[in-house]
């Protein structure tokens, strides 16, 4: 399949992203104020810029853990259909979790992959998204916490891709495709 060519309209600054970072791990260390631990779980591959720079925020005691979870493939439109591909390497019964999204669109592996965390019984489980299109949902979940709230468009950057590049991007772009071949 030929790669479509396209051109990134810059969305959300790399400023802004950072300053709604702060607000966020704010929010968060009231919320889980007293831990001993907070395990913060990256869903791979697109969050795992945001989860570097929300866990140096955060001031409480953390472990890191990933969990890769897919329903894209390499297209634009979601499959449906969530397929754990990475399982987490520790346990978090009785532990409080931190799920971190990068998008939230249709809902599906939102919601697929926090009834899997419920199932393993933490003690307090929430969910963060940077990104978050509600415009698209098709089934009833929401982020516990909310980035930015942005309308049906395909972006990229900031950890996510279109077919695995430009997740290097500093700031969150609108893929606008374009017909010259």
């Amino acid at each position: 399949m030929a790669q479509q060519n396209y051109v990134i309209d810059q969305m959300i600054s790399a400023k802004a992203i950072a300053a709604r970072i702060e607000d966020l791990a704010s929010e968060i260390e009231q919320s889980f104020q007293g831990t001993d631990k907070l395990i913060v779980v990256g869903l791979l591959r697109g969050s795992f810029v945001f989860i570097a720079d929300l866990v140096r925020e955060i001031d409480l005691p953390i472990e890191v853990d990933f969990l890769e979870a897919s329903s894209y493939g390499d297209g634009m439109e979601s499959t449906r259909e969530v397929r754990i591909m990475k399982d987490l390497r520790g346990k978090i019964e009785g532990r409080d979790v931190l799920l971190v999204e990068d998008i939230v669109d249709t809902g599906h592996t939102l919601r697929f992959v926090t009834g899997l965390l419920k199932s393993r019984k933490p003690r307090k489980l929430e969910t963060i998204a940077l990104l978050d299109k509600p415009t698209r949902r098709e089934v009833d979940v929401k982020a516990s916490y909310t980035g930015f709230e942005i309308p049906d468009e395909f972006v990229v950057g900031y950890g996510i891709d279109y077919a695995q590049r430009n997740r290097n991007l500093p700031y969150i772009g609108k893929v606008r495709f374009t017909d010259q071949a």
